[in-house]
């Protein structure tokens, strides 16, 4: 059962604030908005706060515990971020404020640019996309454009491997393109005979483009990569790099210098800003000088020489090809502050840590786990490992069951069934902040559970034992959705 309601604990009389009077003149209320009944609650202000500080306690956060959720990377914000995105003069500054009374956040987001560029080894950045989607969508429209201006509009197909991540080929299909999808060989990187037959065959001169993570969902740099660069370039296409995993680059490798032509950054993944429940988000995108001058704007340069401070005057300019405006205004300002903040704290050197212990982090659990559940690839992992979560001797339980019962052992589940071509995935990513005590709570937490699949496997089948909820109908959740409070819910199968 859940806590009872807050309506349920309404009495009339109770009162939890107190309104000051008002400052304006009183206004008659139009009929047509007004109900004959709303039965608000009547309650005092403590039994709101604890109302609202238990439902707290039900959600898991990153503040809580280890978050592995594989591919999302789940890290931890630091707090001084939040403190830098509050500054009043920053936190309080009105989109459309004239550029002269802005400069300090235009200066602000001009080094956000030059910093994401130097660390990804492109030319120009553009911080105005708002999530990881529409940072893919802005790059794809780019490859797009680009070939328009040289007359190649024939070039509609986007080459995709099967371990990309979803929203690749739905981006694809939105820039209305074509995808052609690569299969990924034994060791899980690009199968290179079908990417070369793709690229020399009949639809070479339809190739525009290559989208690409790295390292890959399967948690695996791709130890080919500038062959597949080479090939695609060769056959007139330019290459995308996904950079939803640049946790595992960071001041390691540069995906400008390997040979991409445009990569998005998750700022709220790879840069510290919170994200989950729906955003916020920020997906910058970053080019080579082919795609310059088709960013998305606006974007901050130099506008003017430095007066006499020396300080010189930054503005809003659109590149002179720009595919346009991503969204309103200039992008999610509070994550451009929480990303700066990062990496200005953190540094060169820092960053560089950040990779190299999201790796080592990942790889620990991948030698502590291997043995215990199946490693479709044994290879060194990146920032990200991936088993199958299931059981040759006990063929009822599965991925979900594993995860449903590491929810008892405190832990929030890794990623399930992604990527697709791992049979029962567990994507598992415990990002670079996690120390060995908690990485070694986890791996018992996931022995014991494979011990339990074995001994006791109605454990897992009918986990999770200790949450608010027992397990509920997924399926039914989707197709019978409950968009308001209710006092329970029904386990699956009630």
């Amino acid at each position: 059962m859940l806590q009872p309601l807050i309506y349920d604990i309404g009495a009339p009389g109770r009162i939890g604030v107190n309104l000051p009077p008002s400052d304006v003149p009183e206004a008659e209320m139009p009929v047509d908005l007004l109900r004959e009944d709303l039965p608000l609650p009547e309650v005092g202000e403590v039994q709101v706060v604890r109302h609202f500080v238990k439902l707290s306690h039900l959600n898991y956060s990153i503040d809580k515990g280890l978050y592995p959720l594989g591919s999302c990377t789940m890290k931890y914000n630091p707090k001084i971020n939040e403190d830098a995105a509050r500054l009043p003069g920053l936190a309080q500054l009105h989109p459309l404020i004239e550029e002269t009374g802005a400069q300090g956040a235009l200066y602000l987001m001009h080094e956000l640019q030059r910093w994401l560029g130097e660390i990804s080894g492109f030319d120009a950045v553009s911080l105005t996309p708002a999530a990881g989607a529409q940072g893919e969508f802005a790059g794809i429209l780019m490859i797009r454009n680009y070939h328009l201006d040289k007359g190649d509009g024939q070039r509609d197909i986007i080459l995709v491997p099967n371990s990309a991540h979803g929203t690749n080929p739905a981006t694809v299909t939105m820039a209305g393109m074509r995808v052609h999808e690569l299969p990924s060989n034994e060791q899980g990187n690009v199968d290179l005979d079908a990417l070369r037959e793709a690229c020399q065959g009949e639809m070479r001169d339809r190739i525009a483009g290559m989208m690409i993570t790295v390292p890959s969902t399967l948690g695996l740099f791709e130890s080919t990569i500038l062959e597949v660069i080479d090939a695609v370039h060769d056959a007139g296409g330019l290459m995308y790099m996904d950079g939803a995993n640049m946790n595992a680059l960071m001041a390691v490798v540069k995906p400008g210098e390997l040979g991409f032509d445009v990569m998005h950054y998750n700022l709220h993944k790879t840069f510290s800003t919170p994200h989950g429940g729906g955003g916020p988000g920020s997906g910058a995108v970053g080019v080579n000088e082919k795609l310059r001058d088709y960013l998305p704007g606006p974007i901050v340069d130099v506008v003017d020489e430095a007066d006499e401070s020396g300080a010189p005057l930054y503005g809003f300019v659109m590149p002179e090809k720009s595919i346009g405006r991503m969204k309103a205004f200039h992008g999610n300002f509070g994550m451009h502050l929480r990303a700066y903040a990062y990496i200005r704290v953190y540094g060169d050197s820092g960053i560089r840590d950040v990779t190299r212990y999201a790796v080592l982090n990942a790889n620990y659990l991948r030698a502590k786990l291997m043995n215990t559940y199946k490693l479709p690839y044994p290879r060194y992992c990146g920032h990200e490992l991936v088993l199958e979560g299931h059981f040759d001797d006990v063929e009822e339980v599965h991925a979900l069951d594993i995860s449903k019962r590491l929810m008892d052992y405190g832990f929030h589940p890794p990623t399930n069934y992604f990527p697709l071509i791992v049979p029962e995935a567990l994507l598992i990513e415990p990002t670079e902040t996690e120390v060995k005590e908690d990485l070694d709570e986890f791996v018992e937490a996931m022995e014991k559970i494979a011990e339990e699949a074995r001994s006791e496997p109605d454990l897992l089948l009918n986990a999770p034992h200790t949450a608010p909820v027992r397990r509920l109908d997924e399926v039914l959740a989707v197709k019978q959705l409950v968009l308001c409070c209710a006092p329970a819910l029904p386990a699956a199968g009630e």
